[in-house]
């Protein structure tokens, strides 16, 4: 019964905020996407398969942040240092993560929750062992531990002479076991402080590239 409360107040918790924040933002959304169009005349979204609660595949939606190329020639699926597929544009999205508002509406429609496990690509949750797998019976998030502890993730894997076998050897496995360990003790208390610690990790990653460029 326990359970089933927590469930509803989580769901109720994404929905409030998912719902609360399109409200605010709209007008920044449609701008955000007027200027990647204006930028190079492609698509403002970006659709991605990734992989889901129980292993679902679902459509995960960001704002398109590097140049479109065909398919065969897209490279690889983690971002590497001063990866040279964003755009000027795509780099500013990405440093203060509006790349990742559209995710709100997978929010709204039940893929994903506003804290949990981010969702993986399809080719590394292919590589999870039977315990790492356990991160897939809860909805995946836009923010968790992991993504706060890597926010140089980019810079890091740039720095790795073969950054994909740096991510799946270790980096992935560290941001799992963080994961696992936020399921363990998940509750919309950590949830609360989860999104409350991103927002004044970004805001100080802001400031201090500021007083960096000043």
């Amino acid at each position: 019964m326990t359970d089933d409360l927590d469930a509803a107040l989580k769901r109720a918790l994404d929905l409030a905020l998912a719902g609360g924040a399109l409200a605010v933002t709209w007008p920044a959304l449609v701008a955000v996407a007027a200027a990647i169009k204006l930028e190079d005349g492609g698509s403002a979204l970006y659709v991605q398969e990734r992989v889901g609660r129980f292993g679902r595949p679902f459509r995960l939606l960001k704002f398109r942040t590097m140049r479109q190329r065909p398919p065969e020639s897209a490279g690889l699926q983690i971002t590497v240092g001063d990866d040279d597929r964003v755009t000027r544009l795509g780099r500013l999205l990405r440093r203060t993560r509006l790349d990742e508002l559209p995710q709100l509406l997978n929010v709204l429609r039940g893929e994903m929750s506003v804290v949990g496990p981010r969702p993986e690509v399809p080719r590394y949750v292919a590589l999870y062992d039977d315990e790492q797998r356990a991160v897939l019976e809860a909805r995946p998030g836009l923010t968790d531990p992991a993504t706060l502890a890597f926010r140089g993730e980019a810079e890091l894997l740039g720095s790795s002479d073969d950054p994909e076998k740096t991510y799946i050897e270790e980096v992935m496995p560290k941001k799992l076991a963080m994961n696992l360990d936020y399921l363990q003790a998940r509750d919309v208390g950590t949830d609360l402080s989860l999104i409350l610690q991103t927002v004044l990790a970004l805001a100080g990653d802001e400031l201090e590239r500021s007083g960096d460029e000043s």
